[in-house]
């Protein structure tokens, strides 16, 4: 678990973190910007750099907390800004733009998984094995991210798909604020955390199978 890991594990966590969550906004916004809506690029999000997407607070301070505190870590980005109003295909195309980003995570699990098999061996940094952490996190936050739950990506899928009334419940639990949203997972963590490690245990063997 992570809440238990080594200190030189604890840096190949954080890398990884910034890695995979710098490419997964910026693929938000470069699949808002095909569509159509420049917002990203107006603000200035449209890039791989890593300075433009993480959040000191939410994104290192506050998981290396719950870690310490043998909590469930959440990384959390700052999300890249789009205009659903303004991308093609309306809400089919804010889906698009929502599953960019975890279907990031999950091509990154890949790719590493493909390096494994085909190398047959890991790199390891101070004895952590570095591509199955690497594998690990990108498959987690592509398992977490699809949770059909506002604001995270997954509510975007079910946007397009949930009649009118659901849709307004969604945008009122959004309008309430990330902080809220972290203080409701923090609530369900004895449910989510088994959830997520089950079914990302579930890809990663399936992928190294």
């Amino acid at each position: 678990m992570l809440s238990d890991i080594s200190i030189s594990g604890l840096l190949v966590v954080l890398v990884t973190m910034l890695v995979s969550l710098t490419l997964h906004e910026a693929m938000h916004g470069f699949i808002a910007h095909a569509l159509g809506d420049d917002t990203a690029k107006m603000e200035g999000r449209l890039t791989l750099n890593p300075l433009q997407h993480i959040d000191i607070v939410t994104t290192v301070l506050l998981p290396v907390l719950l870690i310490a505190l043998h909590l469930p870590p959440i990384f959390i980005a700052k999300p890249v800004p789009f205009n659903p109003n303004r991308v093609k295909w309306e809400e089919f195309g804010a889906a698009l733009v929502g599953l960019a980003g975890p279907l990031t995570n999950l091509a990154l699990a890949i790719v590493a998984s493909l390096f494994l098999r085909i190398a047959g061996s890991d790199i390891y940094f101070n004895g952590e094995p570095v591509l199955q952490i690497f594998m690990i996190i990108n498959i987690a936050l592509f398992v977490f991210n699809m949770i059909p739950f506002p604001p995270l990506d997954g509510s975007r899928l079910l946007y397009a798909f949930a009649p009118e009334p659901v849709q307004r419940v969604m945008m009122q639990i959004e309008a309430a604020g990330m902080m809220v949203t972290i203080v409701i997972f923090l609530l369900l963590a004895p449910f989510l955390v088994p959830f997520v490690s089950d079914i990302s245990y579930a890809i990663f063997s399936f992928l190294l199978r």
